[in-house]
C-alpha cells in the first residue's frame, strides 16, 4: 500500500525517514508531481526506474535546496550562475559537466558525464529537500510515457503500492515540467520548453540553440519522440471534433460531446496548470463513454505555449 503524508512537519520527516531507507516518495513541486529518490543511492535510482518503467537510458534530474548544493555536485560556468540567480528557486533545469567527485548514481545520471540539476520552488519540496541532506532524485510521478500528475489523485492513479507514499500538498501550480537548458556545450542549448519561457532566458543570457543533438544520448528527461501520452488517440490542430471524439478546448470550445476547457479566457498560463489534468480526465470519461479519440484545438506558441504545444505534439506520436 502507499501513504498517502500530509505537507506538515510530521509528513515531512516521515517521508525523509522512507527517503533514507531507500524507498520512493511522491512529492508536490511547482511544475508536476515527481517520484523522489536519495539520488546518491543506486539501490533508491534503480527503484525510480522499475516503479516508472522507465529506460535506463533516460537520465533522472536531481532537486538541490540551493544553488551552492548543486555547485557541490556539477561544474557551475558563469552563465550557468547567472540563471541560477535569475531563476532559482524555479522550474528550470540546467544541465552541467558532473564533477570528479560527484556522488550522485551513475544510474540517476545514465551513466553520461553530465547532471541534470535544479532548485523547486514549492515550499514542501524545499523543506524536505532540507530534512533529507541530500539531492533527491525526482523524474515526474507517473508510469513511462503516460500524462504526468500534477495531483496526489493522479500519482496514485498511477503508482499505487509501487512506492511507498505521496506527499499530497494539493494540485501543481505551473502544471509543466521545468524548462531544461543544456550548458554542457559551446552555446546554451534550449533541450526542453517549460515552466520559464524561452523568451525570458533569452532576455537573460541571449540567443538560445534549440532541439537535442540527433543520434545523441538523451541528456535530460522530456527529449523521446513519445511521451505524456493519454490512452485515447490524440489529434492536434482540430478545427471540428467528430462525433467519436472528446475535445481538449482553448478559448471558445469547439461543439463536441465531451469538452475540457484550458482557458475559457484564452491564458496560456491557466492552460499549462490545466493541461494534464484535462488530458487525464478526457482520456477516463471520454473511454467510458466510448469515445475514441480526443481532438486538441490550436494553442499559441508564446510564452507557455511552446511548452504547451511540445507535450501535445509528444502526446499525439
Amino acid at each position: 500500500m502507499t501513504q498517502i503524508l500530509f505537507p506538515n512537519d510530521e509528513g515531512i520527516v516521515s517521508a525523509a525517514a522512507l527517503l533514507r531507507a531507500a524507498c520512493l516518495v511522491a512529492i508536490p513541486t511547482e511544475t508536476v508531481y515527481g517520484l523522489a529518490a536519495d539520488a546518491t543511492s543506486e539501490p533508491a535510482a534503480a527503484a525510480v526506474f522499475a516503479a516508472k518503467g522507465r529506460p535506463d537510458f533516460n537520465p533522472l534530474i536531481c532537486h538541490y535546496p540551493d544553488a551552492a548544493a548543486a555547485a557541490t555536485h556539477v561544474a557551475f560556468s558563469p552563465v550557468a550562475e547567472r540563471l541560477a540567480q535569475e531563476f532559482w528557486p524555479g522550474p528550470l533545469t540546467l544541465v552541467l559537466p558532473r564533477r570528479a567527485d560527484c556522488p550522485v548514481s551513475a544510474r540517476a545520471g545514465a551513466g553520461l558525464p553530465t547532471l541534470a540539476v535544479r532548485v523547486p520552488a514549492h515550499p514542501v519540496a524545499r523543506a524536505l529537500l532540507a530534512a533529507c541532506g541530500f539531492p533527491l532524485a525526482a523524474p515526474s510521478a507517473n508510469r513511462s510515457g503516460g500524462v504526468s500528475p500534477t495531483t496526489a489523485a493522479h500519482v496514485l492513479a498511477d503508482l499505487h503500492g509501487r512506492i511507498a507514499a505521496v506527499l499530497d500538498a494539493g494540485p501543481c501550480a505551473v502544471g509543466l515540467e521545468s524548462t531544461v537548458l543544456d550548458l554542457s556545450g559551446k552555446a546554451p542549448r534550449l533541450l526542453r520548453p517549460g515552466g520559464i519561457p524561452a523568451e525570458a532566458i533569452e532576455a537573460c543570457i541571449g540567443r538560445l540553440a534549440r532541439g537535442h543533438t540527433p543520434g545523441a544520448a538523451p541528456q535530460s528527461p522530456g527529449l523521446l519522440a513519445s511521451h505524456y501520452a493519454p490512452s485515447l488517440p490524440l489529434r492536434l490542430n482540430a478545427t471540428h471534433a467528430g462525433e467519436d471524439e472528446a475535445l481538449l478546448a482553448f478559448g471558445v470550445p469547439l461543439p463536441a460531446a465531451l469538452v475540457f476547457n484550458l482557458s475559457p479566457s484564452a491564458d496560456v498560463a491557466e492552460a499549462a496548470a490545466r493541461l494534464f489534468a484535462g488530458l487525464r480526465w478526457l482520456d477516463t470519461e471520454g473511454a467510458r463513454r466510448g469515445l475514441r479519440g480526443i481532438a486538441a484545438m490550436p494553442v499559441p506558441s508564446h510564452g507557455l505555449g511552446a511548452a504547451i504545444n511540445d507535450r501535445l505534439r509528444r502526446a499525439s506520436a
